[in-house]
């Protein structure tokens, strides 16, 4: 059974792959395309940030983060999925 800081770096490594995927169309893609991506990719670096946090205060008081960093996950693989329709 995967504990929750297991389970949080996986959900980011499958954000991760889908980021790197889009970076190369979204290079071609129209301006609000462009847009939308760019602040994702705001997101998707204070995700990273908060990941390492519950990495570090896994056992503490990890709840509230880790709660907070799934919002930030769901919020950008919807992102990710709006971004990849139109292309």
């Amino acid at each position: 059974m995967m504990t929750v800081t297991e389970d949080l770096n996986r959900l980011v490594d499958e954000l991760k792959t889908q980021r790197d995927e889009l970076a190369v169309k979204r290079h071609l893609a129209r301006a609000d395309v462009r847009d939308e991506g760019a602040a994702l990719e705001k997101k998707w670096e204070r995700l990273r940030g908060r990941a390492e946090v519950v990495g570090h205060e896994a056992g503490k008081a990890a709840d509230d983060v880790e709660a907070a960093a799934r919002l930030v996950v769901d919020e950008i693989k919807k992102g990710y999925e709006r971004i990849r329709r139109p292309l």
